[in-house]
C-alpha cells in the first residue's frame, strides 16, 4: 500500500513538472531576428490626398522618394554607417524643389529662405544642427559639421553661415532657392492675411501638407542615426525656428533604442518633445517602436492639438511610420532590398 502510495505521488510531481515545462515553453517567444540594416524616410506630412494629385506629379514625388532612398540603402548595403546614409539621403530630398527642405525652401514673410537641420548618432548621442541659414546650400551637412566639427550642438544665423564657409560647406547665392510656386504660396497667404498672428496659424492649418524631410537609419554595425531639414513654414516671421533642429523634438537617436525624425507643426513638436518621448517610452516603459509612436502621435500630439506624424528605427531594424495627417511621403527600404513607398493614409 505504501509502495502505491509513492507511486502515486510521484506520478503526480512527474505530470506537473511537465505541465509547468510545457507551460513555459509557449509562453517564451520566439527570438526575432534582428534586420542586419534599415532605412526610413519622409518628406512632409499633411492633407496628401489622391483626389488632388495628379498621376504626373504623384510619379515625380514617387521617382524622387525612391531615388534619395536608393542613395542611404546602397550605403547600408556596401558596410556604410548610418550617419553617411541619413545625410546623404537628405541631400537628394534638399536638392529637389518637391520639399520644404534646401531647394524647395518655403518663403518668410520677408521673401526669403531661411532653412533648419539637424543630426544625431544613436551610438553616442553626439548631436549637432543649424537654424535660420539662408545660403547653405545643404543645411543637414552644415548640422554634420557642427556636431563632429565643433564643440557645440546648435548653430545660427550669421555665425553658421561663417563656420560653414570655414568649414568648406558649399554655400550659394539665396537666390538659389527661389522656386516659383513657393512664391505663389508666400503671396496667396499674404493676400488672405486677416492679422499676423491668426494669418501665420490659419494657413499653415490649411496648407496642403507640413514640409519637412527627414531619414532615420539602422547600419550593419549596429548604429543608429536620424536627421530632418526643412525651409520651415510659409510665411514665418520673426526668425521663427521650428522643431527640425531641436534635438529631441524633430530628431533623435540612441543605440538603446531607436532613431527618429518628426514631420508637423513644430511648435507642438517642441512642446511634446515627441522623438525622445518615443524613445524614453521604450527605455523607461519597455514598450516596442510601434507602441512607443502610436501612443506619442495618435494620443499625446493629437490631445495637444499637433498634426504631422513621425519615421522611426528601432535598434532591430523595424521600422514605424506613423502620423495623424491624410498623408505623409514616406519610404522604406530593409536589408533584403524590399521597397516601399507611401502618400496616402492606408
Amino acid at each position: 500500500m505504501k509502495n502505491y502510495i509513492y507511486l502515486i505521488a510521484f506520478l503526480f510531481a512527474f505530470t506537473s513538472c511537465k505541465k509547468e515545462t510545457e507551460t513555459q515553453a509557449k509562453e517564451t517567444p520566439i527570438e526575432q531576428k534582428k534586420a542586419e540594416f534599415s532605412i526610413i524616410i519622409h518628406g512632409g506630412a499633411g492633407t496628401i490626398l489622391k483626389k488632388n494629385m495628379t498621376p504626373e506629379k504623384e510619379a515625380e514625388y514617387n521617382a524622387k522618394l525612391e531615388e534619395a532612398i536608393r542613395v542611404g540603402y546602397n550605403i547600408l548595403k556596401n558596410g556604410g554607417t548610418s550617419l553617411d546614409a541619413v545625410e546623404k539621403t537628405i541631400n537628394v530630398l534638399e536638392d529637389s524643389p518637391l520639399f520644404n527642405a534646401g531647394k524647395g525652401a518655403v518663403f518668410t514673410h520677408e521673401g526669403t529662405n531661411e532653412h533648419d537641420a539637424s543630426i544625431m548618432d544613436g551610438s553616442n548621442l553626439n548631436a549637432g544642427a543649424s537654424a535660420g541659414t539662408k545660403t547653405v546650400r545643404n543645411p543637414i551637412n552644415l548640422a554634420r559639421a557642427v556636431m563632429e566639427k565643433s564643440p557645440h550642438v546648435m548653430l545660427s544665423g550669421n555665425g553658421a553661415e561663417v563656420f560653414a564657409t570655414e568649414q568648406g560647406i558649399q554655400i550659394v547665392d539665396p537666390s538659389y532657392f527661389f522656386t516659383e510656386s513657393r512664391m505663389k504660396s508666400l503671396e496667396r497667404v499674404k493676400a488672405s492675411e486677416k492679422n499676423e498672428v491668426a494669418s501665420f496659424y490659419d494657413e499653415n492649418i490649411k496648407d496642403s501638407k507640413y514640409g519637412t524631410v527627414g531619414c532615420a537609419a539602422l547600419d550593419i554595425h549596429g548604429n543608429l542615426a536620424a536627421g530632418t531639414s526643412t525651409g520651415g513654414m510659409t510665411n514665418k516671421r520673426w526668425g521663427r525656428i521650428g522643431d527640425a533642429p531641436i534635438i529631441g523634438a524633430g530628431t533623435y537617436a540612441n543605440n538603446a533604442t531607436c532613431a527618429v525624425s518628426s514631420t508637423g507643426w513644430g511648435e507642438f513638436f517642441i512642446r511634446g518633445m515627441v522623438a525622445h518621448d518615443i524613445s524614453a517610452l521604450m527605455e523607461y516603459k519597455g514598450l516596442s517602436l510601434k507602441e512607443a509612436a502610436n501612443l506619442v502621435i495618435q494620443d499625446k500630439l493629437t490631445n495637444l492639438g499637433g498634426t504631422g506624424g513621425i519615421v522611426a528605427v528601432d535598434k532591430d531594424g523595424n521600422m514605424v511610420m506613423e502620423f495623424n495627417t491624410p498623408g505623409m511621403y514616406r519610404a522604406t527600404m530593409n536589408d533584403k532590398g524590399e521597397l516601399y513607398i507611401g502618400m496616402y493614409k492606408d
